[in-house]
């Protein structure tokens, strides 16, 4: 794992860049991990982001594993080659693996000081134009039949979803997490097709956006940089 601090920007951030592989699990309780230091002061910075390159996973949410498809949602994900785990933040399944980033962004809170839907909107603003620098039309706002649906996705052309946001608050911090696909989707549609149908929850899948369809070829890295800046708030 590295790390840097953004050498010019006016809110400072601790930026992880996680080079390992760890697992579904593991990387999901790595997130909690960081809200929980960013909340009792153990992290310094006010703000930390944290991108990683994830394993074949589907995450489901708290309120998805108390549904009666559960167990046949996990055995399907599992059958499909995917790691099914319960995330840490709120929202309906979504599936992604090492052709998507994942990303986190841990800010601390006073007290309820930061309001939920601001702080979607936020970071939601600050993606679209992370993906508008990278040739994108990407806006803010949900397109009908989307998985994981969201008034403050990022979606591109109002047409496909490209990133979905979830959060999770602790007394002291915010969590917000989040995932950008960056090639072919047909797998991940496929395995939340029937994801979906055993936890009789309705999308479409060609709403399932990626960024290859919206700027080809485009190189991993500054699309992490992009991310980066954008959720660091330099």
């Amino acid at each position: 794992m590295t790390s840097h601090h953004p050498p010019s920007s006016r809110r400072p951030a601790l930026v992880i860049r996680q080079e390992e592989r760890a697992g579904a699990a593991t990387d999901l309780e790595r997130s909690v991990e960081l809200l929980r230091a960013v909340a009792d002061g153990t992290v310094v910075q006010p703000r930390v982001v944290r991108v990683y390159t994830p394993e074949p996973t589907v995450a489901m949410s708290r309120r998805e594993s108390r549904l009666p498809g559960f167990e046949t949602a996990r055995r399907a994900s599992a059958d499909r080659g995917f790691a099914p785990v319960v995330r840490p933040t709120g929202g309906r399944a979504v599936a992604y693996d090492e052709t998507c980033i994942v990303f986190d962004v841990v800010v601390r809170e006073d007290a309820g000081a930061i309001d939920q839907a601001l702080f979607f909107r936020e970071v939601g603003g600050a993606l679209a134009a992370a993906m508008r620098g990278l040739g994108v039309d990407a806006r803010v706002g949900d397109v009908p039949g989307e998985y994981c649906p969201g008034e403050f996705s990022v979606n591109a052309r109002g047409a496909v979803k490209l990133i979905g946001t979830s959060q999770r608050a602790v007394r002291g911090a915010r969590l917000l997490s989040g995932m950008l696909p960056l090639e072919g989707v047909d797998r991940f549609t496929d395995v939340l097709l029937v994801v979906n149908a055993a936890l009789e929850l309705d999308w479409d899948p060609s709403t399932f956006g990626t960024l290859a369809t919206e700027v080809p070829h485009m190189p991993r890295e500054m699309v992490e940089s992009a991310l980066i800046a954008a959720l660091a708030g330099g």
